[in-house]
């Protein structure tokens, strides 16, 4: 179905940073709509476009192929896009509207929002209205994978209500939050990284179970009241 194909009654899921053919395995075994391959060299998550092809040809029909890059230049995109099948792409840096846009080139993208205490949800979704989501992640040093959450509750709910379809809840969830996370925002989609690692960098088959399982359940709960 892909990541963003909302459903009221289905929280689609996301794991980023996948970097071995286990990670993938574990994750479609799991039951994800996408996994995350990070473009971002300073990251102990980033791969090379010739792995992440390598581990894009393991992913079944229906499962994105998501491409996170931060500030690429021409060049460097151009590399990723002629090696990977990239099925979206996600703008992690400070990417403009219209940098966004000529680099997706017609494909779809969505934008990482980094929400810290004053963030302007209005003035970001307008600035950004021509994207396919918005990924809302925590304001960490660097660009993101930084485990931190943010306030849920200073999301603005008319803001929730109008671009939920639309919003992948990203930024410190886990297995234990997830399930809070969904009830209060119901976004279209969840994306964890750090929450499923055993240490940085390192995936935990059991935790991307786990969390997947606590998605579902949060979905079931919400479909029961």
């Amino acid at each position: 179905m892909g990541l963003l194909t909302y459903s009221s009654g289905r929280t689609r899921v996301k794991i980023c940073g996948l970097k071995t053919a286990a990670d993938v395995d574990f994750a479609v075994s799991a039951g994800v709509d996408a996994v995350g391959f990070v473009f971002y060299p300073p990251s102990v998550r980033a791969v090379s476009p010739n792995i992440a092809a390598q581990l894009i040809s393991r992913l079944p029909a229906g499962v994105d192929a998501v491409g996170l890059v931060v500030n690429p230049t021409d060049e460097e995109f151009a590399a990723i896009r002629a090696a990977a099948s990239i099925t979206l792409w996600q703008f992690h840096g400070d990417e403009t509207p219209e940098r966004c846009a000529e680099l997706a080139a017609g494909e779809p993208w969505m934008k990482a929002a980094r929400v810290g205490d004053d963030f302007a949800f209005d003035d970001f979704s307008l600035q950004y209205g021509d994207a396919n989501a918005f990924l809302l992640d925590a304001l960490v040093e660097g660009y993101g994978g930084g485990g931190v959450p943010f306030d849920w509750q200073g999301i603005p709910q008319t803001w929730v209500s109008e671009n939920a379809p639309r919003v992948v809840l990203s930024g410190g969830l886990n297995t234990h939050n997830v399930g809070e996370a969904i009830a209060r925002l119901h976004p279209c989609a969840v994306d964890v990284s750090s929450g499923v690692e055993s240490s940085r960098g390192v995936k935990d088959p059991a935790l991307m179970t786990e969390f997947v399982k606590a998605v579902r359940a949060a979905d079931a709960k919400a479909s029961s009241q």
